[in-house]
């Protein structure tokens, strides 16, 4: 006598087949999970309600609120040449800072993780500090660094650099904000690293360029553009740390979110709502790429 023949009715399908249904037609799977905790149904709800309320109907209202001004309106006040300006430095610069980031975050991270020495710990600690900061206060300290009477700015001055108050401290500002997501990105990955594959290679005869290159990078690839994407995204939205050393001259050294708050200001509701609609319109579609590219690599990595 077989196996299958001892075991009990409707034990003999193999799992996930789901069984026999009325009638003899087969039983659909059910479209939730079954999981031994309770609660799915107010988990479900209280998940869609704070979702709806914080997240799509202020983006609904902002979506919306724009078209008061017809698409006329709409066009005139995106591409005004004051908000065009602003535009190109926010997103410009934003950009850049992601991208300087991205070997400066692999760099940091990759000393935290794998050499051991005094002061790891608090060097590591530090790295969490933008986080921590009131972005209003990091604004005020690089100011106090970068500005022309300042230690840094001054030194600066001597080789004819300007760093506070042009495109250049906000270019500061931002890689000061956005560099602790590169490194908390590529650190957990740096850790997990089986160091055997590095060691394989380097009897295969591969050099410590290959090495990086081939073993190293290809593993890292995702998280490290993981968190380009979030320095990205968070530089283009930062109002507080850029504010005070930028300098705010029209045409020169205004962001984006000033044009926002400046039209709050002047009580031009409809207007703040286009520029920042435009902002989440260019972000998204930024993320969207490098993600798909995140998605890519991964995926290859995979193969």
């Amino acid at each position: 006598m077989s196996d299958q023949a001892i075991l009990p009715r409707g034990l003999g399908a193999p799992l996930g087949a789901g069984g026999a249904g009325v009638g003899g037609r087969p039983r659909r799977a059910p479209w939730v999970a079954h999981s031994i905790l309770p609660g799915f149904g107010l988990s479900l709800g209280i998940t869609l309600v704070y979702l709806g309320a914080i997240v799509v109907l202020p983006l609904t209202a902002l979506a919306l609120r724009p078209w008061e001004l017809g698409l006329d309106g709409v066009w005139r006040a995106l591409t005004a040449p004051r908000v065009a300006a602003a535009f190109r430095l926010s997103f410009g610069l934003s950009a850049l800072a992601a991208l300087l980031n991205a070997p400066l975050g692999l760099l940091i991270g990759w000393t935290l993780t794998r050499y051991s020495f005094p002061g790891r710990r608090i060097m590591d600690a530090l790295v969490d500090l933008p986080f921590a900061l009131p972005t209003a206060v990091a604004g005020i300290a690089l100011t106090a660094i970068y500005a022309p009477t300042a230690p840094l700015g001054h030194f600066a001055a001597r080789f004819g650099i300007k760093t506070a108050f042009s495109p250049l401290g906000i270019f500061i500002a931002l890689v000061f904000i956005g560099l602790p997501f590169v490194v908390r990105s590529v650190q957990p990955v740096l850790q997990e690293l089986d160091r055997e594959v590095e060691e394989a290679a380097t009897t295969l005869g591969a050099n410590a360029f290959q090495r990086a290159v081939r073993v190293i990078l290809p593993t890292l690839a995702p998280a490290l553009i993981s968190g380009v994407s979030l320095a990205f995204a968070r530089a283009v939205g930062e109002y507080g740390s850029v504010i005070f050393i930028a300098g705010n001259m029209p045409m020169r050294t205004e962001i984006a979110p000033l044009i926002i708050v400046m039209k709050l200001e002047q009580y031009d509701y409809a207007g703040a709502a286009a520029v920042g609609l435009a902002m989440v319109v260019i972000a998204f579609g930024s993320l969207l790429l490098i993600n798909g590219l995140q998605l890519f690599l991964a995926r290859r990595g995979r193969v």
